[in-house]
C-alpha cells in the first residue's frame, strides 16, 4: 500500500512539473508576442512620423526651394540665397515688381515648350491672380524663362514639377527675377490642387516671397497650407500634359533626399525652350 502511495505521489509531482513547464512556455510566448507587438507598433509610429515629417519638411518650405530675397531691380541674374530678413505674410513687395494692371483683369493663353518637343497649352488667370499673372506675363515677354530649368520633381504623395528658378539645377533653387511679391492669390480653400494647375512657389510662412518659380501639378495633389495660406494658382495647363508625363515624369527623379523619397531632380534634364502668351 505504501509503494502504491509513493508511486501516485511521484506521478502527481511529474504531472505538476509538466504543467509548470507548459505554463512557462506559454508565458514566454505571451511575453514574446507582447514584445513583438510593441516593436511593430513602435515601427509603425516611427514610419508615420518620418512620412509626415518628409511631407511637412518639403511643403513647409513651399513647393521647391524658397525664392530668394531680391535685389533692388529686375534682372536675369539669379538673386542671392534666401534670408531670414525677407518680408512675412504682412510684409510687402520688394524690388521692381510689375504692376497688377499688366494682367488686364482677363485670361491669357499661350504655349510653354519644354525640351523643344513638349508643347503645353497654358492659360493664365489675370482676374483671379492679377499680381502673379502680371509678374509671369512680364517675365514671359522679356524672355526671362527661356533657357531656365525644371529642377524639381516629386512623385510620391504630391505630384509636381517645378521650374523657372535659374539656368542650371545648381542655381535654380535660389534663382529669381530680382524682386518678390505677394500676397497669396487664388489658393484653393481645401488645399486640393487639381491636375494641370500652375501655381507659384514661395518661402514657408512668407506670403510676399513669390518670384519666378512655379510648379505644374501633373496629378491632383493635396498640399498643406502654412500660416499665410496656400500657394497662388496663377493658371493651368490646357493641353499637352500627357506628353510631359510620358517624357519626363514617368522617367522618375534622381538625387532624392533619403528622408523625402520621390523628391529630386528629374532624371530627364528638362529645360524651358520658350514661352509665348497673348
Amino acid at each position: 500500500m505504501a509503494k502504491k502511495t509513493d508511486r501516485e505521489a511521484r506521478v502527481a509531482r511529474e504531472r505538476l512539473r509538466a504543467y509548470q513547464a507548459r505554463q512557462g512556455v506559454h508565458q514566454a510566448r505571451l511575453r514574446r508576442r507582447r514584445r513583438d507587438n510593441i516593436a511593430a507598433g513602435f515601427g509603425v509610429i516611427v514610419a508615420a512620423i518620418i512620412a509626415v515629417g518628409a511631407q511637412l519638411g518639403y511643403f513647409g518650405a513651399g513647393p521647391g526651394a524658397p525664392e530668394p530675397v531680391p535685389s533692388s531691380s529686375a534682372s536675369n541674374t539669379p538673386s542671392p540665397a534666401a534670408s531670414s530678413a525677407s518680408p512675412s505674410a504682412t510684409g510687402g513687395n520688394q524690388g521692381n515688381v510689375p504692376a497688377q494692371t499688366v494682367a488686364a483683369n482677363r485670361s491669357w493663353t499661350g504655349t510653354l515648350t519644354l525640351n523643344k518637343s513638349i508643347a503645353l497649352g497654358i492659360e493664365l488667370d489675370g482676374k483671379a491672380a492679377p499680381q502673379a499673372a502680371s509678374a509671369v506675363i512680364s517675365l514671359i515677354r522679356s524672355g526671362w524663362y527661356d533657357g531656365t530649368v525644371c529642377h524639381r520633381l516629386t512623385t510620391s504623395g504630391i505630384y509636381v514639377l517645378q521650374c523657372g528658378g535659374g539656368r542650371t539645377v545648381a542655381t535654380a533653387g535660389s534663382g529669381g527675377p530680382g524682386y518678390s511679391y505677394g500676397p497669396v492669390e487664388n489658393a484653393p480653400a481645401d488645399n486640393v490642387y487639381a491636375t494641370g494647375v500652375i501655381a507659384m512657389a514661395r518661402q514657408s510662412d512668407n506670403g510676399y516671397s513669390n518670384g519666378s518659380q512655379f510648379f505644374i501639378v501633373y496629378q491632383e495633389s493635396t498640399i498643406p497650407s502654412d500660416i499665410v495660406g496656400g500657394y497662388t494658382v496663377v493658371g493651368k495647363v490646357t493641353s499637352g500634359l500627357s506628353g510631359l508625363v510620358t517624357q519626363v515624369v514617368d522617367k522618375g527623379e534622381t538625387d532624392s533626399n533619403p528622408s523625402a523619397p520621390g523628391d529630386g531632380t528629374p532624371k530627364v534634364a528638362t529645360t524651358i525652350t520658350s514661352v509665348t502668351i497673348k
